[in-house]
């Protein structure tokens, strides 16, 4: 239970710090990996080690994904009349996505098993753990690498947007959701509930819009 707290108090760290700065790098996220990242390096306890101990709090991944979706309940009206727009927003950002992340590994010459991670970061984690064995990518480095793939989007996309002249909260939403994931989500809801909504479709429509992808690759023979 040692490392369940020190992740807990990471987190707590972050949460704090984020309120005292009111900076985009003060991410609770990013500040808790970073703490929980230094805390093993130098204890020497081997991530897998980490991973086993903190295995219930890695079961709460789930749920909290899913209660994401009391922000769409709450906007339902709106939301459907503009379906339209967020679907085509969140398919088109995420396929955009899946192929950039692609081109770049196999330009950078990665790994095999980082390639096929990349090809599920644009999904959220839980997701591209569940898609891990079907992509024969190490289920943690897929898991790392779309927690990675949100963190960087919750950091730099609000600020690229705003310099892009987008606005629009449902505009702003479903691009965090579909690029940043829950993290992008969480950040997304500090703009306001309906762009915390359309997050939360964009969320969803990468996951499956990922999940799709993975299936009609895996029929390739």
């Amino acid at each position: 239970m040692i490392w369940v707290a020190v992740t807990l108090l990471a987190f707590t760290a972050g949460v704090l710090a984020q309120a005292r700065a009111h900076s985009p790098l003060a991410n609770p996220t990013l500040i808790g990996t970073l703490l929980v990242a230094l805390a093993l390096l130098v204890s020497g306890v081997p991530y897998p080690a980490y991973l086993r101990e903190v295995d219930a709090l890695t079961a709460l991944l789930a749920p909290a994904v899913v209660a994401l979706a009391v922000p769409l309940y709450r906007q339902r009206a709106l939301l459907a009349r503009q379906w339209r727009a967020l679907l085509l927003g969140g398919l088109s950002g995420t396929l955009l996505g899946v192929l950039t992340d692609t081109i770049l590994a196999r330009a950078l010459h990665l790994s095999m098993d980082a390639q096929r991670a990349l090809s599920t970061a644009p999904a959220t984690s839980p997701v591209a753990l569940q898609l891990a064995p079907f992509t024969h990518a190490p289920p943690a480095l897929a898991a790392t690498l779309a927690v990675l793939s949100g963190l960087v989007g919750a950091l730099l996309l609000p600020a690229a947007l705003s310099v892009l002249g987008v606005r629009h909260p449902l505009a702003r939403g479903v691009a965090m959701g579909a690029v940043a994931h829950g993290i992008g989500t969480a950040r997304a809801r500090e703009e306001g509930a309906l762009t915390g909504a359309a997050s939360s479709i964009g969320m969803g429509l990468a996951a499956l819009t990922v999940t799709l992808v993975v299936a009609l690759l895996a029929q390739v023979p």
